[in-house]
C-alpha cells in the first residue's frame, strides 16, 4: 500500500509513505517520476492532508455506553450515576450491550481510533454479564481495534467480605478479561482495597487499572500508598491509575512528592477530563476545583500521562462523540496543555500505558495511522475534521468515500 501525497508532522513538503505487511517500509519525498513504480501497490491520494500516528482510547466503559436517553442521574454526581445504574441493571441484558458496544467501538474506529481499553463492571449486581458482552464486541471486532478488557470489581475488596467481589474478579480474568480492575477510594478500606488488589493480580499474573482517588477531597488521597506497595513489591505487570483527581488538589510539595513516587514506581496515569470535569465540583459553589489530575506535576517527574474521554453518552457522562480529538481539545483548554501534548496524550503516550507499540512516523514502525485533511495537529483537534483514513496494523479500518 502507498499513501501519497500526505504531510507529516514537523516536516516542510509532502510526502510517500509505504507500507508493507503490518509495518511501514518507506518514506519518500513526493515525485511524480515515481508513479510508475507505484502501479502495483494500492494507493491512497491524501490530497496533502496531514499522517499521524493512530489513537487510542485508554479508558472507556463500552458496557454503558448510549445509555442516557434510558438511564437519567438527577443529582449529576458520580454516586448519583453509581446509584442510577444499579436501579437500572434488571433493564441491561447481554444482547443490549454488545449492540451499544460495538456501536461506540465502530464510532471510535472512524474517529481514528486502533486500540481501546474497556472496564466492565463485574459486581454483585452485574456478575459477569459485562465480560460474556464485551468479549462477544472483541471478537467481532478484532479485525479493527485492539481491546483490552478490564475487569473493575465493585467493594468491598479487603476482609471476609471482600472474598466474594475478589472471586468474581478470578471468574473475569478466567473469561477472558486481560486486566484487573477496581476502586479503591469508594472501598471503606482503601488501602485494604490496594492490598487485595496487588495480591490478586499477582496470583493471577496480570496487569492493574484502579480507578483511583475520583474525589475532590484533598484529605484523601490512596495513590501514594498505591504507589509504595508496587515499589516496594516490586509487582512486575504494568499498573494504570485512572482519574487521580484529588493529587490536583494537594499543595506544589505533596504533587512533587507523590508524583516522583508514581514515576519510580512506573505507574501510568490516565486523566479523563470528560466524566470528571462534567461529576466533580458540584459541591463548590465558589471557584469549582476542574477535577482533573495534577497533569503537570506528574509530567515533570516523568510520569506517562494518558487522556481518555471515559464514558460515553452515560449517566456518568450524558454527551461525548467517541472522538479522542475531544479529549485533546479539553486537554488544551482545562488542563493548560499545548497541542502537540494533547496529542500524545491521546495518541502514543495512550498506548504506551496500555503497553502497545508507539509508532513515530518511522520506517519500521507498525502501520496503525490516522490520515486527517488538515496542516497541523493543531488544527485536527480544532476543528476534529473527519477522518479520511483509519489503518490498523496495516490494514485499512475506515476510509471515507471522497
Amino acid at each position: 500500500m502507498l499513501i501519497r501525497n500526505c504531510r507529516l508532522v514537523d516536516k516542510p513538503g509532502h510526502f510517500d509513505v509505504a507500507v508493507s505487511g503490518e509495518k511501514i517500509s518507506a518514506i519518500n519525498l513526493s515525485t511524480d517520476s515515481d508513479l510508475e513504480d507505484a502501479q502495483h501497490l494500492q494507493i491512497i491520494d491524501a490530497k496533502g492532508g496531514l499522517l499521524t500516528s493512530s489513537l487510542a482510547e485508554p479508558h472507556a466503559h463500552l458496557d454503558k455506553a448510549f445509555l442516557s436517553e434510558r438511564i437519567a442521574n438527577p443529582t449529576g454526581d458520580l454516586m448519583g450515576a453509581i446509584n442510577a445504574m444499579e436501579a437500572n441493571r434488571h433493564s441491561i441484558t447481554v444482547d443490549d450491550t454488545i449492540t451499544r458496544a460495538e456501536r461506540a467501538v465502530r464510532l471510535m474506529v472512524s474517529n481514528g481510533v486502533t486500540a481501546i481499553r474497556t472496564h466492565a463492571d463485574v459486581t454483585e449486581w452485574n456478575s459477569l454479564d459485562s465480560i460474556e458482552a464485551l468479549t462477544e464486541v472483541r471478537n467481532r471486532t478484532r479485525n479493527i481495534v485492539e481491546m483490552q478488557i478490564v475487569a473493575l470489581l465493585g467493594w468491598p475488596l479487603s476482609g471476609e467480605l471482600g472474598q466474594a467481589n475478589l472471586a468474581l474478579g478470578k471468574k473475569a480474568i478466567q473469561l477472558g478479561a486481560d486486566i484487573l480492575g477496581g476502586c479503591p477510594h469508594l472501598d471503606v478500606d482503601p488501602v485494604g482495597a490496594n492490598i487485595a488488589l496487588l495480591q490478586l493480580a499477582t496470583e493471577l499474573d496480570c496487569p492493574l487499572d484502579l480507578h483511583t482517588d475520583e474525589h475532590t477531597d484533598e484529605k484523601r488521597i490512596s495513590l501514594e500508598d498505591l504507589a509504595d506497595r508496587v515499589i516496594a513489591t516490586r509487582f512486575k505487570n504494568s499498573v494504570t491509575a485512572s482519574h487521580c483527581v484529588s493529587l490536583g488538589m494537594q499543595n506544589q510539595n505533596d504533587q512533587k512528592r507523590i508524583s516522583e513516587k508514581v514515576a519510580l514506581a512506573n505507574i501510568g496515569v490516565i486523566t479523563l477530563p470528560h466524566t470528571n470535569l462534567f461529576l466533580q465540583g458540584r459541591d463548590n459553589s465558589v471557584a469549582p476545583p476542574r477535577g482533573l489530575t495534577a497533569v503537570r506535576a506528574l509530567r515533570t517527574a516523568g510520569v506517562r500521562v494518558a487522556a481518555g474521554a471515559d464514558n460515553l453518552q452515560d449517566p456518568f457522562n450524558p454527551i461525548g462523540n467517541g472522538d479522542p480529538l475531544e479529549t485533546a481539545s479539553l486537554l488544551v483548554l482545562a488542563a493548560h496543555q499545548l497541542p502537540e501534548d494533547a496529542f500524545a496524550a491521546i495518541s502514543n503516550t495512550a498506548k504506551s500505558v496500555m503497553g502497545l507499540p508507539e509508532t513515530r512516523l518511522n520506517i519500521g514502525d507498525l502501520a496503525d495511522l490516522m490520515l486527517t485533511p488538515v496542516d497541523s495537529l493543531r488544527e485536527a483537534i480544532a476543528n476534529r475534521t473527519s477522518r479520511q483514513m483509519v489503518m490498523a496494523r496495516g490494514q485499512i479500518s475506515h476510509l471515507t468515500s471522497n
